[in-house]
C-alpha cells in the first residue's frame, strides 16, 4: 500500500514566487508525492467585510480584513504556470484547491487530474456539482462537518458524475494548530465504514505522530502543511512543519507502510532461521534406560528446537523408551 502524501504549501508562499519554488524543492526533497497550493479569486471567495478566523487574527493581526489578507496570497495565471513548470522539473505532482467556480475552470485548463476540495466548500452545492460533473479524481476535506453533511456532499459528487472509487474523504479538524483532544482520528475509520469510501487525513496538529497514526489506521492520503520557517509571517506558518520535520514525517509513514505488511500471519525467512534457536524440544531430564516409561519427572523441554516439538508432549508421556537416553539428549519415539 502506498499512501499519497500531500505536502500542503497552501498560502505559505506569502505571494512570493521564489518562496513558492523553494517550497516545491523542500516537498520534493522530503519524498512527498504531491505539493499543493490554493487557487482563488478573493472577490469571489469573501465579502469585503468578512472577518478573519481567530487563528488568522492571532497569526496576522487584526489591522486588515480577511479579503485584504487573502488578496496578497492570490496566485495569478502566470504564477500557476511557473509553479507547474517547476514541479515538472522536480518530478513532483502539482495540486491545488480551488475556492470558487472560476478557479475550478482555471485548474481544469492546466490539466490537473486530481482536485482537492477544501473543508469550507463541503456545503457549497453549485461548487460540488461543478466539480462532480468533471469526473476527475477528487479529494475532499471534511473539517467542521457532521456525518450527514459529509454524506450529502459525497452523494452530490456521485450524482453529478464522479464514481465513488475516484473520491477520497479526508478527516480533518479546522483549527491551526489542532489540539490533540480535538483530533478524533477514529472518525476517519467511521467515515470509511459507514460511507464505504476511501479515506485519509488532513492534519493541522503540531508534530508528525497523528498523520503517522492515521496511516496505521488505514489512511490512503495524508495532507500536512509545511513551511520554510515557522517564524515567517502569514496565517498558516505557525501550524506547519519545517523542512526537516516534513522529511521525518514522510520517512515515518513509509516505514509504517512497510510495517503494516499484507496481513497474513506467518513467520518470515529470518524468523524461520531463529526458530531452531528460540523454540524448544522434548529433552531427557536425566539418564533414561531402555524400557523406562517417559514421565513428567524424566523428560522436560529445552532449547534448541531441532527435535520433537513440545506440542507432542501428550504423545510422549506414558510411552516406553525403546533405547537409552542420556541427560539433555533429545527424545525420539
Amino acid at each position: 500500500m502506498h499512501t499519497l502524501i500531500i505536502a500542503e504549501a497552501g498560502p505559505n508562499h506569502n505571494g512570493d514566487i521564489i518562496i513558492a519554488k523553494k517550497l516545491i524543492d523542500v516537498a520534493t526533497a522530503s519524498g512527498a508525492d504531491v505539493v499543493k497550493f490554493q487557487t482563488f479569486k478573493t472577490d469571489k471567495v469573501v465579502t469585503a467585510n468578512a472577518i478573519k478566523a481567530n487563528y488568522q487574527v492571532a497569526n496576522t493581526g487584526s489591522n486588515e480584513s480577511q479579503a485584504e489578507m487573502l488578496k496578497k496570497l492570490e496566485l495569478s495565471i502566470e504564477f500557476h504556470q511557473e509553479l507547474i513548470a517547476h514541479c515538472k522539473e522536480r518530478n513532483i505532482i502539482f495540486m491545488s484547491a480551488p475556492f470558487d467556480l472560476e478557479s475550478i475552470d482555471l485548474l481544469c485548463k492546466f490539466g490537473l487530474e486530481t482536485i482537492k476540495i477544501p473543508s469550507g466548500e463541503i456545503t457549497n452545492l453549485p461548487y460540488l456539482r461543478k466539480l462532480g460533473a468533471l469526473k476527475k479524481r477528487l479529494i475532499m476535506s471534511t473539517g467542521m462537518a457532521e456525518m450527514d453533511e459529509v454524506r450529502a456532499a459525497l452523494n452530490i459528487l456521485i450524482e453529478s458524475g464522479t464514481p465513488k472509487d475516484d473520491i477520497v474523504i479526508l478527516h480533518c479538524h479546522t483549527d491551526y494548530p489542532t489540539a490533540m483532544e480535538d483530533v478524533n482520528l477514529r472518525a476517519m475509520c467511521t467515515m470509511r465504514d459507514v460511507l464505504g469510501v476511501q479515506v485519509g487525513y488532513s492534519d493541522h496538529t503540531l508534530g508528525i505522530e497523528v498523520p503517522v497514526a492515521a496511516v496505521a489506521l488505514g489512511a490512503r492520503v495524508i495532507e500536512k502543511h509545511f513551511t520554510l520557517d515557522r517564524s515567517m509571517s502569514g496565517p498558516d506558518h505557525k501550524a506547519s512543519l519545517e523542512p526537516h520535520e516534513l522529511k521525518a514525517m514522510v520517512a515515518a509513514i513509509r516505514n509504517i507502510e512497510k510495517a503494516l505488511g499484507d496481513g497474513v500471519k506467518r513467520p518470515t525467512v529470518v524468523e524461520r532461521e531463529i526458530m531452531a534457536i528460540a523454540r524448544k524440544s522434548i529433552i531427557a531430564e536425566r539418564d533414561i534406560q531402555a524400557g523406562e516409561v517417559f514421565t513428567q519427572e524424566n523428560v522436560t523441554t529445552k532449547r534448541p528446537g531441532t527435535g520433537l516439538s513440545p506440542m507432542a508432549w501428550d504423545k510422549v508421556i506414558g510411552k516406553i523408551a525403546t533405547r537409552n537416553f542420556t541427560k539433555d539428549e533429545m527424545i525420539t519415539l
